[in-house]
């Protein structure tokens, strides 16, 4: 008796040695159990290929091995999102399977040399490995492909509620179900400035927000990071802030909105506050932080003019007695108006700063004690500090 004669009585059995493997690997390989994922039927059929596959390589001894069936089935269980160790071990107990019904069949048939089984049995441990290779490096290939083009549908999806070109409610709430997001608020958007193209100011941004328990759907773009993220309780807005404050970005945020159709404008919000950012300055800023410095932010051209309207005489003083008024200023304001607070802040005392305010108003012409005349100079001031006017541009009549 020849172990060749074994293999063909194994062989003779095929279909029902498939469904026992399909059956054992839907026992022992969870996922492999979840008929919504792999019917039955499927995995039957497949075991039974592969199976058969292995039978015909061992009744044909030197046979060269024919790993396209394992590719096959290596880029199909990627496409069904199968991980990689299941798919593993599902094929790991096909194999031992296949060689304990060869051990079984060889025992109740005298005759079969020991040293035929011993030399099978490395030959189908090689084939196995092979099998495996094949399958988890067609795997694997599969895999990237399906991560580029989800990132890639993603991103688009990300794009089109940001651009506002997904009018219709029911194609909203798909949208958000296939992002990961309620599809009902609040919200809030946020965008990032790049150092350079290609580089995310806020890494890992979308994974940490995930661990805090907050959806989120993130695009990056040339000169900025932009993101929608969900605000299921009243404390997820803070979560959100110290997440981005420990970042060394420069941040804007929009404020709450509670329906998609308003991402682009709250998109629109999320920008004003970053541009309010002075300079260079690192951090995070809300829009509703300072509502005057989004006006003036939101329109620069105006702002350059307003600067121009009520400052223009003390921007057009030597640069050191400049910035000695318009630092006085800056610190007048954010002391509520308190000159004995500037004085500390500024290390000078409270009649230097009286002195410099009352050269403010000569060379401006308004009184800091008429309510509108300080409304006029504070925004003239946010005006000055916005990065389009520090630069001179569309200055009219003098430099700043």
């Amino acid at each position: 008796m020849e172990l060749v004669d074994v293999i063909e009585a194994i062989h003779a059995q095929l279909p029902r040695l498939g469904e026992r493997i399909a059956r054992r690997i839907s026992a022992e390989v969870p996922a492999y159990g979840d008929r919504d994922l792999i019917p039955l039927d499927s995995l039957r059929r497949s075991c039974t290929a592969n199976a058969d596959l292995v039978l015909w390589h061992l009744r044909r001894a030197g046979a060269e091995p024919d790993s396209r069936p394992a590719q096959e089935t290596g880029r199909i269980r990627a496409e069904q999102g199968m991980p990689l160790a299941d798919v593993l071990h599902a094929y790991r107990i096909g194999f031992e399977f296949v060689w304990a019904e060869i051990l079984t069949e060889a025992r109740a048939r005298p005759g079969v040399p020991d040293k035929q089984l011993v030399d099978r049995s490395a030959e189908i441990w090689q084939l196995f490995g092979l099998y495996a290779e094949a399958v988890a490096s067609a795997h694997r290939e599969a895999s990237a492909e399906l991560a580029v083009r989800r990132g890639a549908r993603r991103s688009a999806l990300v794009e089109a509620l940001f651009s506002g070109v997904i009018a219709d409610q029911t194609t909203l709430w798909d949208v958000a179900r296939e992002l990961g997001i309620p599809d009902c608020g609040p919200y809030a958007v946020v965008a990032a400035a790049t150092d350079s193209p290609g580089t995310e100011p806020l890494p890992s941004v979308e994974n940490s927000l995930h661990q805090s328990r907050l959806s989120s759907a993130w695009r990056l773009l040339p000169d900025q990071q932009i993101g929608l993220i969900a605000l299921p309780t009243s404390e997820a807005e803070a979560t959100l802030l110290r997440l981005l404050k420990r970042s060394s970005a420069r941040v804007g945020v929009s404020p709450r909105f509670s329906s998609l159709h308003d991402t682009p404008q709250a998109l629109r919000f999320a920008r004003l506050a970053l541009a309010s950012l002075p300079g260079n300055t690192k951090g995070v800023t809300r829009f509703d932080d300072n509502p005057l410095a989004m006006l003036v932010a939101a329109a620069p051209a105006e702002a350059v003019q307003l600067t121009t309207a009520v400052l223009k005489p003390v921007l057009d003083l030597p640069s050191l007695e400049r910035a000695r008024l318009l630092d006085t200023l800056e610190n007048w304001f954010a002391a509520g108006g308190s000159a004995t607070t500037t004085a500390h802040r500024l290390y000078v005392h409270p009649n230097t700063v009286r002195y410099r305010l009352r050269h403010v108003e000569r060379l401006t012409g308004r009184l800091l004690s008429d309510p509108r005349a300080v409304a006029d100079v504070g925004a003239a001031l946010l005006a000055a500090r916005h990065p389009s006017v520090r630069r001179g541009e569309h200055v009219a009549g003098g430099t700043a």
